[in-house]
């Protein structure tokens, strides 16, 4: 049932894709919605729960391959290139978003601090695919959507240690495992390094070489030995993962460039199916057990949270305030926020459920307000959208009336 309805879905998303391209229709929303109809709770079609195995393993696998194309994405290069806005945002925007989240989680929402920190961890990173509009539209200036897309892809893998660490603490443990800890996001980088090092390297030898039809399937190997090898040692994945993307980056262009848009694709196909499935966990009986200060702390983590901190981490950065708002507007909550709730339920801590529902309804709310304002926001950069009308009609009559005026000033000056 669940492959039937996502196969439906996708043809319906399909189908609106170039309708959704112009319009505030969003194909995330779509899935969303969609997973929020289906779901036992209401129509009862898919019967999904919080600890049902395929929504940790599709989160977690969405997730991987999410981090993986960004990772290819931002390669040393990219990075080098312009690191000072994305930088700014990184530095001081997500440790602001993180403390600040935290604070609203305290005093609105009523968590612990320890639960307070943990939320704010979840809640910090942000996802462009639900500013697509913005981030691809070529009319955006290249320098906020290079903001956008390094920012974001950066931020998830900065994030998670944080998360990890809060987690531990959340728990009430005296140990926290930090050397376990620590092992494992070691063990995630070397994978995330030496693999597609590996791969390259063999690529590039006298007797080897990947043909034209097979070339997009080299990113693919690599990915999936990387999540392989990361299994069996107990490695971090999502870091393993990001690190792989930039390993290929830098060092693969060839390879980048032929896993690209194939890549984007897969990534693409399981995100949507991870909100199908987050979507079918929601229901009017989820929302109506969050309190009305769960509901004040949700808004706020959105239009205050985020924009604060950016507003604080632009100060004197030269960035145009056309382009910090939507910075500051576009921080919408995606897959990363997704999982590390799901880790949360998974621990068992004692606010474990409370948390998942507040880092739940924050996404939501994310999504449905981020997808269904890109468009909007991308058209206010359209320059031509900006001139009225008549200014070209009157700009192209008069025109041919140039040579005819350089002849009649000739003629004047001779006589």
């Amino acid at each position: 049932m669940l492959l039937l309805s996502f196969a439906v879905v996708l043809l319906v998303a399909v189908l609106l894709s170039a309708l959704a391209h112009r319009t505030i229709l969003s194909t995330a929303a779509l899935f969303l919605v969609a997973g929020f109809i289906l779901g036992e709770d209401t129509t009862g079609l898919l019967h999904l729960h919080s600890d049902s195995p395929i929504v940790a393993q599709l989160a977690e696998l969405a997730l991987f391959a999410v981090l993986f194309t960004d990772g290819m994405r931002v390669g040393w290069a990219d990075l080098r290139s312009a690191w000072r806005l994305p930088g700014r945002a990184l530095g001081w925007g997500l440790p602001l978003t993180l403390l600040i989240t935290a604070l609203l989680a305290h005093y609105v929402a009523g968590l612990g601090w320890p639960e307070a920190l943990l939320i704010g961890a979840i809640l910090a990173p942000t996802d462009p695919v639900f500013a697509a509009a913005l981030v691809g539209n070529d009319k955006v200036p290249a320098r906020l959507r290079h903001l956008l897309n390094v920012e974001s892809g950066v931020n998830d893998g900065l994030a998670l240690p944080f998360v990890v660490l809060l987690l531990a603490v959340a728990a009430g443990s005296e140990d926290l495992h930090l050397g376990e800890i620590a092992g494992e996001l070691v063990v995630g980088l070397l994978i995330g390094v030496l693999v597609p090092l590996l791969a390259i390297a063999l690529e590039r030898t006298r007797w080897l070489a990947a043909s034209a039809a097979y070339a997009p399937l080299n990113g693919v190997a690599i990915g999936l030995l990387v999540l392989a090898l990361g299994k069996v040692t107990h490695g971090n994945l999502f870091l393993a993962a990001f690190a792989a993307g930039i390993t290929v980056a830098t060092f693969g262009p060839r390879e980048r460039a032929a896993f690209e848009h194939f890549g984007e694709n897969v990534a693409e196909l399981l995100k949507l199916a991870a909100l199908l499935v987050f979507g079918a966990l929601i229901s009017v009986r989820f929302l109506g057990e969050i309190s009305w200060t769960g509901w004040a702390f949700a808004v706020l983590a959105i239009f205050v949270a985020r924009p604060v901190a950016l507003w604080i981490s632009f100060l004197r950065s030269g960035l145009g305030a056309r382009e910090q708002a939507a910075a500051m507007w576009f921080g919408p909550k995606g897959f990363a926020s997704v999982v590390y709730g799901l880790l949360v339920l998974e621990s068992g801590i004692a606010a474990g459920d409370e948390v998942f529902h507040l880092v739940a309804l924050t996404i939501v709310i994310s999504i449905l307000l981020h997808s269904s304002t890109d468009v909007v926001i991308a058209q206010a950069f359209d320059e031509s959208r900006e001139t009225p009308a008549w200014f070209g009609v009157l700009h192209r009559a008069r025109r041919p009336l140039r040579p005819w005026r350089r002849d009649r000033d000739s003629s004047s000056a001779d006589g």
